[in-house]
């Protein structure tokens, strides 16, 4: 059985943790083999990366070193558990790739989009999304949820107008790929969100 490559993208408090376990349990209950994994992260060097590009520190985070922490993570992640997990058929489900960096790094942090590219051809040339799931809502709901779990990361403690150039970045990376990104509405409740990828995924 051929192997599937589904990533889940939006900013903080969108419910891609919980979207991915609901395509889990979906999945496994077609028969399908899953593979669940997250961006930073997927692999023990990848999730210290994670722990370094995550953690508060008073040393501003240059934006190009940020994203080749991004990219240095995701090449070992790719290696090691994307690509052995589709050559054995499974479906793999990630929290974040490569439109993630598009739209943090990319739209709301000002590096260019082509650079951004650049390192996503020499990173994972054949080895992209065959589907994508943005959750989007409004970045105020997305931050007070993100706010009930407590303790803000590096990403987290930034302003309202960054995450509205990321939700920004994500709708215009939406817009120039409607084949392969899905828009669901992560506004309402988790059932609500549940029943918009069961539909989604059920008509492939």
């Amino acid at each position: 059985m051929k192997g599937l490559f589904i990533t889940l993208e939006g900013i903080e408090g969108a419910g891609k943790t919980t979207a991915l376990s609901v395509l889990k349990d979906w999945f496994e209950a077609q028969g399908r083999v899953v593979c669940a994994t997250r961006e930073p992260g997927g692999t023990p060097l990848a999730e210290e990366i994670r722990t370094i590009l995550k953690a508060p520190r008073s040393e501003p985070v240059v934006e190009h070193t940020e994203l080749l922490l991004m990219f240095a993570a995701r090449a070992q992640h790719v290696e090691r558990i994307i690509r052995p997990a589709l050559a054995r058929g499974e479906v793999v489900l990630c929290d974040r790739f490569t439109d993630s960096s598009l739209a943090y790094q990319g739209y709301a942090r000002g590096v260019a989009l082509e650079k951004i590219t650049q390192l996503a051809d020499m990173v994972h040339p054949d080895c992209w999304p065959d589907r994508t799931f943005w959750l989007d809502l409004p970045v105020e709901q997305g931050l007070a949820r993100a706010a009930g779990r407590g303790g803000f990361d590096r990403f987290e403690q930034e302003k309202i107008a960054f995450f509205k150039q990321v939700r920004a970045g994500f709708a215009a990376i939406a817009a120039r790929q409607p084949q392969r990104i899905v828009r669901i509405d992560s506004s309402g409740t988790a059932d609500t969100v549940a029943r918009q990828l069961i539909e989604s995924v059920s008509q492939w």
